[in-house]
């Protein structure tokens, strides 16, 4: 689970806007782009765009 200095801190690297956290699912999304980013083992968020999902 990641920390909240962390997630407040983090912004969509494609629109810079806020993300939210889904613990159930641990993925990082950003509503206004539609995307999810994973986070790693280890609780490292992969922000990578090219790696993001579509939802």
């Amino acid at each position: 689970m990641l920390k909240k200095e962390l997630l407040d801190i983090l912004a969509c690297p494609k629109c810079k806007g806020d993300i939210e956290y889904d613990k159930k699912k641990n993925k990082l999304l950003c509503r206004k782009c539609r995307l999810k980013y994973s986070v790693l083992e280890g609780d490292i968020p992969d922000m990578l765009i090219e790696d993001a999902e579509k939802f």
